[in-house]
């Protein structure tokens, strides 16, 4: 099976030790700034597509290849439905935002839920374990740890504690592997905003709503324990 995934390498790498040593699979990879031909592939990851969808016309005439694109900040339906094509590639969504793809476990979200076979069948020769969630703006484990993250900037900007303390409260009373501003710089600070910024959009609920403290630390390219990002966010990306 010929793979390629298109996206930032750090990405590709985490993909590649995720998958291991299979000599079933060969992966290629893509930083996308080349034109691919993607009908060589039997299948085909796209680790920045809610970031840049550029690729999805090419990937839509697919017929019954199975491709996977990251769908933490978008629904595959809306990008289908902006898109105004027949899809007919075999459409699921997964979470690629860095420290996810190495879990255990993956949430797929399917446009076609006939599919599911299908996907179950690649999933197994990939030796990926998934389950399937609802085609929804930040499926399910980045809703809530981004919502953990957001409460916990509410915490600090009100002065209650420290980004130290709050970060050991975390980890000894929850047992979780990060505390939320170690988990954030470790994810990225510009995804968790523009992640939590989707939700809400998409849901109106104020569990989601910013911290001023998160917006003001993304605008100003800083993390919590490091000062600035290797990438800024761009001015395009959102629009106050």
């Amino acid at each position: 099976m010929r793979i390629i995934a298109i996206g930032e390498e750090e990405k590709f790498e985490e993909l590649k030790a995720r998958i291991g040593e299979n000599s079933a699979i060969e992966l290629d990879y893509s930083d996308g700034d080349e034109e691919e031909d993607f009908e060589e592939y039997d299948a085909i990851f796209d680790l920045n597509f809610d970031d840049d969808n550029t690729n999805f016309a090419a990937y839509a005439q697919l017929k019954e290849v199975p491709v996977f694109v990251s769908a933490a900040k978008l629904q595959l339906t809306e990008a289908v439905y902006v898109l105004d094509a027949k899809i007919r590639c075999r459409l699921f969504g997964i979470n690629t935002l860095p420290t996810f793809i190495g879990n255990d476990v993956w949430e797929v979200s399917l446009f076609r839920k006939f599919e599911t076979a299908d996907l179950d069948k690649v999933m197994k020769l990939l030796n990926i374990q998934w389950l399937p969630v609802e085609d929804r703006v930040g499926m399910v484990k980045p809703r809530v740890i981004f919502m953990i993250i957001n409460e916990a900037c509410y915490t600090l900007q009100e002065g209650t504690a420290s980004i130290e303390d709050i970060d050991t409260s975390m980890k000894l009373g929850t047992n979780y592997p990060f505390g939320p501003f170690e988990w954030c710089d470790k994810i990225g600070i510009t995804h968790v905003f523009e992640t939590l910024t989707a939700i809400y959009e998409d849901t109106k609920d104020e569990r989601y709503k910013v911290c001023p403290l998160l917006k003001s630390k993304y605008l100003r390219n800083e993390t919590f324990y490091r000062k600035k990002q290797t990438v800024a966010p761009s001015k395009d990306e959102f629009d106050f």
